[in-house]
């Protein structure tokens, strides 16, 4: 309530923190891929690896474009990915 008195918050909108699980999650994400993750570690509780596995996957259009497209000699890298090139 305060912070939306402070004009920091919109009127009726709450935030939530962000959980450590996920704070930690993301950053073992952008770090290593989920392959060694699991060679590197005997025991990894489930919800961690939901959450590894989660913020492992390109969040941007154009990220999901780039790693799903497939290079099949084309001249244009996006062609056949149904991605548009720019």
């Amino acid at each position: 309530a305060a912070a939306a008195a402070l004009g920091l918050l919109p009127l009726g909108k709450t935030q939530s923190p962000e959980s450590l699980l996920d704070i930690a999650a993301r950053k073992v994400a952008e770090k290593w891929p989920f392959q060694r993750v699991e060679e590197r570690f005997e025991r990894i509780p489930e919800p961690v690896q939901r959450r590894i596995v989660y913020w492992s996957f390109p969040r941007s259009e154009r990220e999901i474009c780039m790693y799903s497209s497939f290079n099949t000699g084309a001249e244009d890298p996006a062609a056949g990915s149904g991605c548009a090139a720019g």
